[in-house]
């Protein structure tokens, strides 16, 4: 069978840019929107067996009308294709408290023909399913619910977590025992796993979340393994999209495929794909497809440490104007509050803007020096004003040549003053 496999769509995250005046739509949603396209496209084209996505449909599980609608209209192509669809609930689709509806609820309750919404562990058979495959859906997990299940008594978060855990552990192991050993078998699921890692490479940790065991999905009776949540796209047992990456393949492909669009400068050096999966039962032929018209982001750093041509310095770091072009650049400056005034902000702009980027971000960062900190046993009221001026100086990083020569200057300014101050 073929699979094609995808997650964290988020499709009304418009936290940059403006609006297209013909759709109405922000354009960063027409960016989300065009990556689901492609997928949409490519299940059709490609007459994949099943479709899974692997939850997180929007930012939050209350969206706009207007974003349900453009939602709506892909997920209902997949439908009048008659390609069998998963949709699996992620933490974005879920509201915290008991018995309010989720993001996708439309779609279980109208039963809209070959779309079925996984709001809860179940085990779907190849009956249900209508293909030679079973498949084991693992929805985000409140853990709020399972706490209320457990009677925990006074133990500590950390023992809960762990109850938690085992309880996912034992329910898994218990679909799989129910699998026919005969067909494929698919576990989909919205969590994190141990070993997986973030955007920026921050490790999984146990005991921060519920996690699901590494050696769990790794299981060799399972034949693929469909997860969204996190938006760094690997493969936690095998190799990833990476083309240099010699890790061996084995079985069976624990993956993540990330999210569609890039979110945020988290993501900002991560491509974007999805997967097309052919699976036979023991082998599984993975197919890193990327999506190639994500949005570039671009961003810059400095730390202003000279006051030699700061201008100069600004502009060396940014990146080349093809990469600025259509992109979301963010330049962040960190530099002593006194350099304010030599930043030429507007000469900044000028030149980011000539490459043509789809936002610009100027963060600027002066950092306030700490109050100077006194000797123990010593208080100001003991101080000369001389030895306070001193203390000035080091504070502000002047040069010892300078605080030489300014000293002097402030104690003739100094001794010419009576003591009734005129």
């Amino acid at each position: 069978m073929r699979l094609l496999h995808f997650a964290d769509a988020h499709i009304d995250m418009a936290n940059y840019g403006r609006h297209d005046p013909v759709s109405g739509l922000p354009f960063r949603v027409l960016d989300f929107l065009k990556s689901l396209d492609t997928i949409v496209d490519t299940a059709i084209a490609e007459k994949v067996d099943l479709v899974i996505f692997a939850g997180d449909a929007y930012k939050d599980r209350t969206p706009a009308p207007t974003f349900q609608r453009e939602w709506g209209r892909r997920l209902m192509r997949l439908s009048a294709a008659r390609i069998p669809t998963l949709l699996l609930i992620g933490n974005h689709d879920l509201s915290p408290a008991s018995g309010r509806a989720h993001a996708l609820q439309e779609f279980d309750t109208l039963q809209v023909p070959y779309l079925t919404v996984i709001a809860r562990p179940q085990l779907m058979t190849s009956t249900e399913l209508g293909i030679p495959a079973q498949v084991i859906g693992l929805p985000w997990v409140n853990r709020s619910g399972l706490l209320a299940s457990l009677d925990n008594g006074e133990s500590p978060t950390s023992e809960v977590v762990e109850k938690l855990e085992d309880l996912l552990t034992i329910m898994l192991k218990n679909y799989l025992e129910e699998c026919d050993p005969s067909l494929p078998t698919i576990l989909t699921g919205h969590a994190s796993v141990q070993g997986a890692t973030f955007g920026g490479e921050r490790l999984v940790m146990l005991g921060t979340d519920l996690v699901l065991p590494g050696s769990l999905v790794k299981d060799e009776r399972l034949d693929y393994v469909a997860l969204g949540h996190i938006h760094k796209p690997q493969n936690l047992n095998g190799p990833g999209p990476d083309p240099q990456d010699k890790t061996p393949y084995l079985h069976p492909p624990v993956i993540y495929p990330g999210s569609i669009e890039r979110v945020d400068f988290g993501e900002a050096r991560d491509e974007k794909f999805f997967i097309i999966a052919d699976i036979q039962k023991g082998h599984t032929q993975v197919d890193w497809r990327q999506l190639k018209q994500v949005r570039p982001f671009a961003e810059a750093y400095l730390k202003l440490e000279s006051t030699e041509n700061v201008t100069a310095q600004i502009k060396a770091v940014l990146p080349p104007a093809r990469r600025l072009k259509d992109a979301i650049v963010r330049l962040t400056l960190d530099y002593p509050r006194d350099y304010e005034r030599l930043i030429n902000e507007a000469e900044i702009r000028e030149t980011v803007q000539a490459a043509d980027p789809f936002e610009f971000h100027l963060v600027k960062r002066p950092q306030i020096e700490g109050r100077v900190r006194l000797a123990e046993g010593q208080n100001i009221a003991s101080l000369s004003p001389l030895e306070l001026l001193e203390k000035y100086w080091q504070a502000s990083h002047t040069d010892n040549a300078d605080i030489n020569s300014l000293q002097q200057l402030a104690g003739q300014i100094l001794g010419g003053v009576s003591s009734n101050g005129e």
